[in-house]
């Protein structure tokens, strides 16, 4: 790991996303494991495409490999996923295994005793092929709690064909070169960036990167260890974006637009050449491939960071994104574990970057990796001195749900950069 990377991590919620640097290692044969007979479920939140497919195809392969374990799965649309995950969970119901997203979400299911501690448990690839680094993310108090699979850094995923269209020769850096960039998209009647704000999430994360542009690193710690929204870049990241958007630089309907689901999502807007750029986390190229008329990946796709806000207080390419990962649920059976360490493996996590066309963990996957925006997104993020989770998972689910809905209302008229320090804080104080 760099030893220069500072990362906030903190008792209350992790958000250290670690170094993941492309490097080679032996391979080793995953061990099928031994747990016995079986019956157990399986939540993920891939809902079309080669996401579904691999799914399907590793939890066939485990149950061959491990006769008398069977494993059902449920899709679950993304943002439906959380909130029927902690009903679940909160019910006493929950599925055996499932989604991750760590951070304070992730550190309340272990303050509430229902995650399962993997920490002695996990072996083979899993543990010789993935790098400390990246179980930090799945870890809280030195315990683990999830199989970390892929790493998904974020910034703006963009049509390289569009971009030449308008004449834009190189990528922005600055928010004012990102306006320039939008006028230049609009002057060629391309709608300039697509946002799904019917699902808060994406509109919310402007904000997040324009928080991590201007705080420092020191007031994003104090922000996820005492839910302290004092400083004053909290309020300069809502202008900022408040200012952004005045310059209409959104797709029309933007507000009523979902991410993911669909030709008309921004995901689709991306995939069908009709708007010129999204920010998304890494997830975003298999998800507008599904999207595509050919349902393959987009092959003009390009990314750039996210542009640096001038005079703000964070430390410049500083970056943003999350570590997906499985849980096991405190009672599942042994078997759960086992297919954790089976999902760690440098097998499935190639064939995992292949189906969601996403960094892998395991880093003999990693040599897998061919696109060009993919080692760009991991060379950004492995030179980064400073990267913390998305926000709203850093707050956890309460305080996150009021900041993305408060962003989004601030973009449709009706709450301030004020208002948003606001409802967080009142959001904070019920938690």
């Amino acid at each position: 790991m760099n030893s220069t990377r500072r990362s906030l991590i903190s008792a209350a919620a992790i958000a250290a996303v670690g170094t993941l640097a492309l490097s080679g290692c032996t391979a080793s044969t995953p061990d099928g494991g031994g747990g016995g007979d079986a019956a157990m479920t399986l939540w993920h939140n891939s809902t079309t495409g080669p996401g579904v497919e691999f799914w399907e195809q590793t939890v066939a392969d485990f149950e061959k490999d491990n006769p008398g374990v069977t494993i059902e799965i449920q899709s679950i649309q993304n943002e439906d996923l959380d909130g029927k995950l902690q009903t679940a969970l909160n019910s006493g119901d929950a599925p055996d295994i499932f989604l991750q997203r760590g951070g304070g979400k992730m550190a309340a299911m272990v303050k509430a005793g229902q995650l399962k501690d993997l920490t002695d448990s996990i072996e083979g690839g899993a543990a010789e092929e993935i790098s400390d680094a990246a179980y930090s993310a799945s870890s809280l108090d030195d315990k683990i709690y999830a199989m970390p699979v892929a790493v998904l850094p974020g910034g703006l995923f963009y049509s390289q064909d569009l971009f030449d269209e308008a004449g834009i020769t190189e990528n922005p850096t600055t928010m004012d070169e990102l306006e320039a960039a939008t006028e230049k998209l609009k002057a060629a009647g391309i709608d300039p960036v697509a946002l799904g704000a019917k699902d808060a999430w994406p509109a919310a994360h402007w904000y997040y990167w324009l928080a991590l542009r201007e705080c420092s690193a020191e007031t994003l710690a104090k922000a996820a260890d005492e839910m302290n929204f004092d400083d004053d870049c909290w309020v300069r990241a809502g202008e900022d974006l408040q200012a952004f958007a005045a310059t209409e630089p959104f797709n029309s309907g933007f507000l009523t637009t979902t991410a993911q689901q669909g030709a008309g999502s921004s995901a689709g807007l991306i995939a069908n050449h009709q708007a010129g750029m999204e920010l998304m986390g890494a997830w975003n190229p298999g998800v507008i491939g599904s999207l595509t008329p050919d349902q393959k990946p987009l092959p003009d796709l390009s990314w750039f960071p996210f542009p640096e806000v001038e005079g703000g207080d964070g430390e410049a390419g500083s970056m943003m994104g999350g570590v997906d990962g499985y849980s096991c649920s405190v009672d599942a059976p042994d078997a759960c574990v086992d297919f954790l360490n089976y999902l760690g493996t440098s097998d499935v996590q190639t064939a995992y970057y292949k189906a969601f066309n996403a960094p892998p963990v395991n880093t003999v996957a990693q040599e897998a990796v061919t696109e060009q925006y993919l080692k760009d997104i991991l060379a950004a993020y492995n030179a980064a001195p400073y990267a913390t989770q998305w926000l709203d998972t850093v707050y956890g689910q309460n305080v996150g749900n009021a900041l993305n809905v408060a962003v989004v209302n601030m973009l449709a008229g009706q709450g301030t950069p004020e208002d948003i320090v606001k409802a967080v804080q009142d959001a904070a104080a019920k938690a």
